[in-house]
């Protein structure tokens, strides 16, 4: 795969009109080989300089310097923290918000779920990073929680998530499932059966219910898998079923 281009395609959802945002795909990018595109993971085993130009990119799109563009070090926890500007301090952390207007919110992904939060009127946003951990552990509505202490009202916050690994892709084992079913046996909706015994769980379906349950009413996902599209995006599972050596990850931002 070559990718020359510069002019990054971002996707962008009509929930989150008037706050600039974007699920960045592998469109623009300067990486090579496995990493082909826009790679913004620093974890990745990619060139640093080269990351660092994709994200530069990003920040430029977003119209903020590429000091300004703020993530946390992703952990698969519940954890929340609270920027008030831009920082290169990264915490273990799986979401952040801000009030602060000029500050680009991000959260790097390659199957997990990224989603974006937005309370237009209060002038409050969120980025959080949602594996399935993540959200059975409450990440959704830690952030929507932390964006409330900033005084946003959850019935006013749009959510949307992005480019995540769908169900058709998304094989698991029994024990898996008996996780979720141990916690609410109605999550047991979540997934169908697969083959050999295994199942598919629905990580996007299981996200968007827990944001409404959480009273976010105004949420959506866009659509878009990232194990079936390999020219758009990264996968991590999709890597380790090709037996790749390492994955480019995406990235997803948004601003006041």
């Amino acid at each position: 795969m070559t990718m020359t281009a510069t002019c990054l395609d971002p996707i962008t959802s009509p929930l989150l009109e008037g706050v600039t945002h974007g699920f960045f795909t592998r469109v623009g990018g300067a990486s090579t080989g496995i990493f082909a595109g826009l790679n913004c993971g620093g974890g990745s085993s990619d060139q640093a300089e080269v990351v660092a130009m994709n994200r530069a990119r990003v920040a430029a799109e977003l119209g903020v310097s590429p000091e300004a563009l703020v993530g946390v070090h992703q952990v698969h926890s519940a954890d929340v923290t609270t920027v008030h500007g831009p920082t290169q301090a990264r915490p273990k952390a799986d979401a952040i918000v801000t009030a602060t207007p000029g500050v680009a919110l991000a959260v790097l992904t390659a199957d997990c779920q990224p989603v974006l939060f937005a309370d237009r009127e209060a002038g409050v946003i969120g980025a959080a990073h949602a594996g399935w951990r993540g959200a059975f552990d409450g990440v959704l509505e830690a952030t929507v929680e932390a964006m409330e202490r900033l005084g946003a009202r959850r019935t006013r916050v749009r959510a949307v998530i992005g480019p995540s690994i769908s169900q058709s892709a998304y094989e698991v084992g029994q024990e898996f499932l008996e996780h979720f079913m141990d916690a609410n046996p109605e999550n047991g909706r979540f997934f169908v059966n697969g083959v050999d015994g295994k199942y598919l769980f629905d990580l996007t379906g299981f996200g968007l219910t827990r944001l409404r349950a959480v009273g976010v009413t105004e949420a959506e996902w866009t659509g878009h898998c990232t194990y079936s599209d390999p020219a758009l995006f990264y996968s991590y599972r999709r890597a380790t079923h090709r037996a790749e050596v390492d994955y480019g990850r995406l990235i997803s931002a948004i601003r006041l």
